[in-house]
């Protein structure tokens, strides 16, 4: 086919790549064990992190909802590229020249990459821009807010002149065409013709966790502009207002080494924090912060335990107690801490910075407020305090706020709280609490019989179980999509023979997982053999590993694994050989072949994996030896003795007991 990518090319860049970095730049992942590492999975919505990735192996698997892959498959289904655009793109990352196997180059086969080029290069042409006479009025604008030409190439801040067709004819002359530029959201359509959708207004560049231009937020400069104060790209295949936060490309690193994020309201708030030294500022565009946008920082901040911070600064106006109170209704979506900071004096963090200074802006974060205590006061507000019948009222209203928190070790100490603002008996605002708790945890109950969910809450305040929540070595398959994605196992019959078919009448298949398998010792120790050829074949000599892989297990699902995984232990010292050996196994079990692969090997360090996978395989041959010496003793004691049959068993007894011994010498 032309524009075909040779195999050894395609090879050669996974084998260069380090799948760590790549899932790494989206995915807070920490060391889950010798050779694994972990993160909240980008393709569900989960409490504790259940995604797991080997760089070793190239692999990834989440035991949460079964998707699977290597580092190709991870861009194909994040980014939605072709897969020769994945090997192009990791290529060009990492300085490799692909070859093609018709000598040429590859044809672009998907939009999406063009859209990428296109917002490049009309950042290219903004950014220039700014640096020209006629941006004098931008570049008054940053000046008036205490931004210089430095923190505007840091950000990447640019100019869209105000003609007509400026950059339409830049980047036609480029060679994208205009209806690239308009899927791009660039241009827009007119009685007039087609024009520039940015113009005379300063453009900030819209980047996603990767640093990939795909969008742009306008701000408005001259008075003749008609148009809104802030004007958006719209929605395009590769930009999604809702699911995209401004800065964070910028900010995610600091976000994950410090496990705390700042939600700021506006383009130049962030810059503010940032050049303020609040380096993991991040800000929504054009839109409410949502749940898509939570689901996104979570997994930038391995937001999995209580540690984490999450600090939301609001203007203190009617629109910012609104937007306050909004997050507040999504607070429980995260593990970490929530907080809210608000400006004195009206003041954003621009402002801020501009009229007191960088430390003004740190003091604000470092003098944030408990969300839950902010939610309370904004309850209390609304009423007389000073009467009896306000009292009662501020109590019915903030008592759910109060009850909201499952935290057992929190929410009594904000009942206290609470009873101290309305000036009440602990006792009467307790059993206020305790009823609206009663009420919720009903409604709740109610709506998870609904959706079909069921389990305990999160360990915080107010969180709910997510469907396809899971951990590595729970019960994966309970939580798994109905839309099981490429990697996912599907499941084994009850009551089908070893081949997993189902039977007439049987009900729908059940996930074969880890979970599943028996606890006996030989089930365990061909478990941990699989894992350690799939994890550590290129480790094991070759002789040991081909005579370990071809012994046959008890255990149906395990064998079939084993069957299928056993030809390419051939190439184990290939990188990613594993990876592709597991898409050979049939279903229902290649969804445990992932997790085969993907389970952190039990061993202390690199090591001692090492060693004890050569151990583990020597134990598989041990083991088919003294199974083969038992059975030979039972033929022995019924041939005559000294008949040629008896002497062949003797002289293989002898030959196992000489392997064995130079098998237990080698472990």
């Amino acid at each position: 086919m032309a524009g075909r990518i040779r195999q050894a090319d395609v090879e050669e860049v996974k084998s260069r790549t380090n799948i760590a970095d790549i899932i790494g730049e989206r995915v807070a992942l920490k060391s889950a064990g010798v050779g694994s590492m972990k993160g909240l999975c980008p393709f569900h919505d989960e409490r504790s992190p259940s995604f797991n990735v080997r760089p070793q192996a190239g692999f990834y698997h989440c035991f949460g909802c079964g998707e699977s892959g290597d580092v190709y498959s991870f861009l194909r289904a994040m980014d939605h590229v072709t897969f020769t655009e994945a090997v192009e793109r990791l290529a060009g990352r990492i300085g490799y020249t692909l070859h093609y196997e018709d000598g040429g180059a590859a044809p672009e086969t998907n939009s999406r990459a063009r859209l990428y080029k296109a917002n490049a290069a009309a950042a290219e042409f903004f950014a220039a821009q700014l640096r020209l006479p006629d941006a004098d009025a931008g570049r008054r604008f940053l000046g008036e807010r205490g931004f210089d030409a430095a923190a505007a190439a840091h950000f990447g801040i640019g100019f869209a002149p105000k003609g007509w067709d400026g950059m339409l004819n830049a980047l036609v002359a480029q060679g994208f065409s205009r209806d690239e530029l308009a899927a791009a959201g660039l241009v827009s359509t007119g009685q007039r013709g087609v024009y520039d959708r940015f113009r005379g207004r300063l453009v900030w560049p819209i980047r996603d966790v990767t640093g990939q231009t795909i969008g742009f937020g306008a701000r408005r400069l001259f008075d003749d502009d008609k148009g809104p104060k802030y004007l958006n790209t719209p929605e395009t295949p590769i930009y999604h207002k809702a699911r995209v936060l401004y800065g964070l490309d910028l900010a995610k690193r600091d976000i994950s080494r410090q496990q705390k994020v700042v939600v700021v309201e506006g383009y130049t708030d962030v810059m503010a924090c940032h050049l303020a030294g609040v380096t993991t500022a991040v800000a929504t565009c054009g839109t409410a912060f949502g749940s898509d946008h939570i689901s996104v920082l979570r997994r930038v901040m391995g937001d999995d335990t209580a540690a984490g911070e999450v600090i939301f600064t609001f203007d203190p106006d009617a629109a910012g107690q609104k937007a306050a109170l909004r997050a507040f209704a999504d607070e429980k979506r995260f593990a970490a801490q929530t907080y809210v900071a608000v400006p004195p004096e009206g003041l954003d963090p621009c402002d801020l910075r501009l009229q007191r200074g960088d430390g003004a802006v740190r003091a604000l974060m470092d003098a944030k407020s408990p969300m839950f205590e902010f939610a309370i006061d904004q309850a209390l507000q609304r009423f007389d305090l000073s009467t009896v019948e306000g009292r009662a009222g501020a109590l019915s209203a903030a008592a759910p706020i109060v009850a909201e928190i499952r935290d057992p070790a929190i929410r009594p100490g904000y009942t206290r709280v609470l009873a101290r603002k309305l000036g009440l008996e602990l006792g009467e605002v307790r059993a206020v609490v305790t009823q609206a708790a009663r009420r919720a945890g009903g409604a709740s109950a109610a709506r998870g019989a609904g959706a079909g969910v069921a389990g305990p809450a999160g360990a915080r305040g107010g969180a709910a179980p997510v469907a396809g929540d899971g951990s590595s070595g729970g019960a994966h398959g309970a939580g798994a999509r109905a839309d099981a994605p490429r990697g996912g196992g599907a499941g084994a019959y009850p009551g089908a023979g070893h081949d997993g078919a189902p039977g007439d009448g049987q009900a729908p298949p059940l996930a074969v997982t880890l979970a599943t398998l028996p606890r006996d010792g030989d089930t365990r120790l061909e478990r941990e053999a699989l894992m350690a050829y799939l994890q550590y074949g290129h480790a094991i000599r070759d002789e040991l590993l081909a005579r370990a892989v071809e012994v046959p297990f008890r255990h149906p699902a395990l064998e079939s694994v084993r069957a299928a995984i056993a030809p390419a232990t051939v190439h184990a010292a290939r990188h990613g050989w594993a990876a592709m050996a597991i898409e050979g196994v049939r279903e229902p079990y290649r969804g445990l072949a992932a997790e085969l692969l993907a389970e952190p090997f039990p061993a202390r360090d690199e090591a001692g994996a090492v060693a004890s996978a050569s151990s583990i395989a020597i134990r598989v041959l041990t083991r088919a030896l003294d199974a083969e010496k038992a059975a030979l003793r039972g033929t022995s004691q019924r041939l005559p003795e000294g008949s040629e049959q008896w002497r062949e068993v003797q002289l293989r007894l002898r030959d196992i007991e000489l392997e064995r011994r130079a098998l237990t010498a080698e472990d």
